[in-house]
């Protein structure tokens, strides 16, 4: 249920100087000078968790939605490079190596359910015996099967995992749409398969679908880029030194620092003026638009920020048990001021994730003779 902060603008204030003061202790110099690197993708994650994370807990647990602004405006973009980074790392791992379809399921599904499974089933036995909530056999099944067509808050047994279901989606379809040659055509197919299938009359909430309509771009728009990046002599063998050399001259390194203040300004502008609320497209194309300034601004700097390569590691399993956690069985906030809450509830995010990803692991082991690597940037 909704919370109430006390002194949500002093607690934001210090949770804010406190994570912006880490994330200064956590930059080291950037290593891997590939354009669109492993790294640079990892980053990208943590960041779009933490945004996500920021917004749920913002907007939807907090009854001031003072509390943790700035940082709770662009969950949307979060979900966005969610997706373009599924989109671009699958695209990435199958040029590199196509893999036959029955290889491409079991390596893919496996990693996507396996902790699905672990945090849905963990989440249903906690509500039954620690909260005495039940809920319906078709309701579990659905869940089960990664089907969510309703997105509520505080009924549903983890409402932000309707992302899920226009993930498995992709990767469904991904085999049957990607041709090596023309991996451009791949995007334009699942774009239009998207479309058409969200114009018809689906067994899913308004709300759902309204989700769906703002994040329909993101997926295919990452299917494109790897396209151009794989491409032989081309993007994928440019480095950052080249284009960004570490020793510029004067003109070249104000006009570089004054491309890096554009873009946060942009950034920051169309944050804030998101479009939220008005017609889908144009707040699907603000948030995109944020998206590309972000991801430009992360090529472009000559350091890593390990803050959000760690977060971003661990993205998808934070993803996954985040809302239940802090809405249901949340402790700190009822404990400790709401900005020491924060700080140890994203510790605590990073533990549980930890420990889920050595539990999925385990089984792996049990059920794959060979280790399943995470590959390039896909969830």
């Amino acid at each position: 249920m909704p919370i109430s902060i006390n002194n949500p603008l002093l607690s934001t204030s210090i949770f804010i100087a406190i994570f912006v003061f880490t994330l200064l202790l956590s930059i080291k110099r950037k290593e891997d000078q590939e354009l669109f690197s492993l790294a640079l993708t990892q980053e990208l994650k943590g960041l779009a968790i933490l945004s996500v994370i920021f917004a749920h807990i913002g907007y939807f647990l907090s009854n001031d939605h003072g509390f943790l602004f700035p940082l709770s405006i662009i969950s949307g973009v979060g979900v966005n490079l969610f997706l373009f980074l599924s989109g671009f790392g699958l695209t990435v791992s199958e040029l590199k190596e196509k893999l036959p379809l029955g290889e491409f399921y079991k390596k893919r599904l496996l990693k996507l359910f396996i902790p699905f499974w672990i945090v849905v089933i963990a989440f249903f036995l906690l509500d039954f015996f620690l909260l005495h909530i039940s809920y319906g056999s078709l309701y579990i099944t659905q869940s089960l099967i990664g089907f969510f067509p309703r997105a509520d808050l505080f009924i549903d047994i983890n409402s932000p995992l309707w992302f899920f279901t226009p993930i498995l989606f992709y990767y469904l379809v991904f085999p049957f749409f990607f041709f090596k040659k023309y991996p451009w055509l791949t995007a334009v197919l699942i774009y239009l398969s998207s479309y058409f299938i969200i114009q018809l009359k689906l067994p899913i909430t308004e709300d759902v679908l309204h989700l769906y309509q703002l994040h329909l771009l993101a997926f295919p728009l990452g299917v494109a880029l790897a396209s151009l990046f794989f491409k032989p002599h081309y993007f994928n063998k440019i480095k950052i030194s080249r284009i960004f050399p570490q020793s510029l001259n004067v003109i070249k390194s104000i006009a570089y620092y004054l491309t890096l203040i554009a873009l946060l300004i942009l950034i920051g502008y169309t944050a804030y003026y998101s479009g939220v609320g008005e017609n889908p497209w144009k707040e699907q194309l603000i948030s995109l638009v944020t998206m590309g300034a972000i991801i430009l601004f992360f090529i472009m700097k000559k350091f890593e920020i390990k803050v959000f390569h760690i977060f971003g590691i661990y993205a998808y399993e934070i993803y996954l048990i985040h809302w239940p956690l802090v809405s249901r069985y949340d402790l700190f906030f009822k404990l400790f001021p709401a900005w020491l809450a924060m700080v140890f509830n994203l510790i605590l995010l990073l533990v549980l994730a930890w420990v889920l990803v050595k539990m999925q692991n385990q089984i792996r082991r049990i059920k794959i003779p060979h280790r399943i690597h995470n590959v390039d940037g896909e969830i």
